[in-house]
């Protein structure tokens, strides 16, 4: 056995699986993180993201004294960058979208990046 390998319990995979049906109620926010490659962590969930604010990974665990949720931000280069802790299980889609997507002009830079454009159909 590897002793730096963490061994996972039912319990650690039910939280990830738990997370993942809090994120999966906003699809349509959660899609617009470029959510993949989801794997369950020790109380928790780690996924990567490539929002307009944070491109890297998102870990949230489980904090079980507080009965509440500790978000981490991770860079590409695995050092964490931001941690917000004491989130109720209702903010977790929210929370995570400010720090990962949402940006004052969210919609300008929709377009910008996809290069959407709000011109009206023209008739030949």
């Amino acid at each position: 056995m590897d002793k730096n390998k963490i061994e996972l319990t039912d319990e650690d995979v039910n939280m990830g699986k738990y997370i993942f049906s809090i994120l999966r109620s906003k699809t349509t926010i959660l899609m617009s993180w470029g959510f993949h490659s989801p794997v369950v962590v020790k109380l928790g969930l780690r996924f990567k993201v490539n929002g307009f604010l944070h491109a890297g990974f998102v870990e949230i665990r489980y904090n079980e004294g507080a009965d509440l949720f500790d978000i981490s931000l991770i860079g590409e280069d695995n050092l964490v960058k931001e941690t917000i802790e004491g989130i109720y299980f209702d903010q977790l889609v929210e929370v995570v979208d400010e720090h990962v997507e949402r940006v004052d002009n969210y919609n300008e830079r929709v377009d910008q990046e996809y290069n959407f454009t709000n011109n009206e159909e023209k008739v030949i």
